[in-house]
């Protein structure tokens, strides 16, 4: 993922797998595969490599189930020398401070190769570009070198950026926009976000005494001091809930937030719901965000929002929410109304949350509002839409008249009845020997048996 504390985790399971062979010998044990690689979505070829040295040692040690491509799978002796070599390092955590850039640039190498492109290229072309380009290439490509100096610039340029916070809020923040929308669509991976991420905040570092600077002028101005000073790094307290032990979005969610300048609070995993708002009290947080994967999580969300809506001071404080079980409609039609005087959001990604973030802690209050009106009509939408489908005028029995009422099959309407019951045997006979196999049925037949939602949803 480009995160340093997850560099051990194909070890463990590797090394945790050799153990339990040991001490359990006839038990079997499954592995989540893509689980691996998915920081490389759409990269096949660096996928496949690293499966199949994962699989060499994984299944050498005791690993004997799994959901695989078998077909699509290298074999390991036929792997490039060095991209197994690569591969190796990596899921055997030999090379941890090199690693993450080894594979990313393996993985240019891998695309430049379906393009029919040559690698070498003349990488330096993008500093002919005007200022605020050059930022957001910088960030999308995680490119450091050049980010103090080009700030500098873009600081220098007052007709464009009054203040330095124009500059975070303008040319930086539209980087890190187009690296959210490019992760989104599968056209940047995990470490490469985490890259962007890290040269944000080497971005931000070097303006903060120039926003501490803006400030000094804006109290000599009689600009409120204390007010400025109370805006500086906002708050927000992530938490994985109760239930759930699932962290590593989170993770990846508070190393993003805090190279944007925001002061991240995890209260980490398992958190119970009196934790959770304790900890926003305590650490006066701007925003409270939740996190789960598996489906019982969804419902202690809502129950964190019951309990946020039973104390005021919790009604001016956004709620995030995300995971792999979380969706839009889950939280329009679920966590929304269980927090009618907050404001509720469900946030899609890691690469998201920054711009979601800094638009409900933004300084303009009418930018603000306009974020949130638009969140909230578009949620209200979905609500009214789920609703409207349901049929509300449902009138319930007791369960005793319901019992009474069940639907008797003649056939079965006595012990003895059943007893004389034989099923009826088809046309064409019974057994594997009677299976009747249609070759080259005509589709035009069988068109009207098709169900064909599933296709449009």
């Amino acid at each position: 993922t480009g995160i340093a504390e997850h560099n051990q985790y194909g070890l463990d399971f590797i090394r945790a797998t050799k153990q339990i062979r040991a001490l359990c010998p006839y038990a079997h044990i499954s592995g989540g595969l893509s689980n691996l690689s998915f920081a490389f979505r759409g990269v096949n070829k660096l996928r496949g490599a690293m499966h199949s040295v994962f699989l060499y040692y994984a299944i050498t040690n005791g690993m004997d189930f799994g959901i695989v491509d078998a077909g699509g799978i290298p074999l390991f002796d036929d792997l490039e020398s060095d991209l197994r070599e690569m591969c190796v390092d990596a899921i055997l955590n030999r090379d941890t401070d090199n690693i993450v850039e080894r594979l990313l640039s393996k993985c240019e190498a891998i695309k430049a190769e379906g393009k029919g492109e040559s690698v070498a290229k003349k990488l330096d072309e993008w500093r002919t570009l005007p200022v605020a380009k050059r930022l957001a290439h910088a960030l999308i490509k995680g490119i450091d070198k050049y980010i103090d100096e080009d700030v500098e610039e873009a600081r220098a340029q007052k007709e464009n950026y009054p203040l330095v916070l124009n500059v975070i809020e303008g040319p930086l923040m539209d980087g890190m926009n187009i690296v959210g929308d490019r992760f989104g669509a599968g056209k940047m991976f995990l470490p490469q976000v985490i890259k962007s991420a890290r040269v944000m905040k080497k971005a931000v570092k070097y303006l903060l005494p120039f926003l501490e600077a803006d400030k000094a002028a804006a109290r000599e101005a009689g600009g409120g001091g204390d007010e400025a000073e109370e805006k500086r790094n906002k708050t927000v307290v992530l938490a994985t809930v109760k239930g759930d032990v699932h962290d590593i979005g989170k993770n990846i969610v508070g190393v993003v937030l805090g190279c944007n300048n925001f002061r991240v609070v995890d209260l980490g995993v398992m958190c119970e719901c009196a934790t959770i708002l304790d900890a926003a009290i305590k650490e006066r947080a701007d925003i409270v965000g939740l996190s789960g994967l598996i489906t019982p999580s969804l419902d202690e969300m809502v129950f964190v929002a019951q309990e946020m809506e039973k104390r005021e001071e919790f009604h001016k404080i956004p709620l995030l929410i995300g995971g792999a079980t979380t969706s839009k409609k889950h939280a329009a039609v679920k966590i929304c109304p269980a927090f009618p005087s907050g404001f509720c959001m469900r946030v899609l990604d890691a690469s998201r949350a920054v711009t979601v973030c800094q638009a409900l802690v933004a300084e303009d209050q009418a930018q603000k509002d306009e974020f949130v009106d638009e969140v909230e009509e578009e949620y209200e939408e979905i609500h009214d839409e789920y609703f409207s489908n349901e049929k509300m005028d449902k009138v319930y029995v007791d369960y005793a008249t319901a019992k009474k009422q069940k639907y008797v099959i003649d056939e079965f309407a006595s012990e003895a009845a059943l007893a004389l019951y034989r099923a009826p045997v088809p046309n064409i006979g019974s057994g594997r020997a009677n299976v009747k196999v249609f070759k080259s049925y005509p589709l035009k037949e069988l068109i009207p048996f098709v169900d064909w939602n599933p296709f449009f949803q």
